[in-house]
């Protein structure tokens, strides 16, 4: 089954809870994990089963980096917040380098996460 990971940093964790909505009908065909805040959030506000991991700052995006490198991942889908994300919320470089490591794709935004979720589905 196709595995991928959701993460959002906090002010966008609502942009990620509207586009699990949007395609939830094809996310319900894939295995979800997320880090701890935004899987509780998609767990409440979405019909999707998602794993959750640890929250970003304890440790939740290296989890999932450990995921890529184990081979367990297909895609991430990480909506950052480019301008205003806080010294709590994760750093994208660590998942960078080990998706291009990897060969994982990773979405950073709604735009590439769309492109990600349907080219998973081909």
């Amino acid at each position: 089954m196709t595995r991928i990971a959701l993460i959002a940093h906090d002010e966008k964790k609502p942009d990620l809870v509207e586009f699990a909505r949007t395609h939830e009908s094809q996310l319900r065909d894939y295995d979800l994990i997320a880090t701890g805040t935004t899987g509780k959030r998609l767990l409440e506000e979405t019909d999707l089963d998602v794993g959750r991991k640890e929250s970003g700052p304890l440790g939740g995006d290296l989890m999932i980096g450990a995921e890529v490198a184990a081979g367990n991942l297909d895609g991430i889908v990480f909506l950052r917040d480019p301008l205003r994300a806080q010294p709590h919320e994760p750093d994208i470089s660590a998942l960078l380098r080990i998706c291009d490591v990897h060969d994982t794709a990773l979405a950073t935004n709604l735009e590439s996460a769309t492109y990600l979720i349907e080219g998973l589905a081909e």
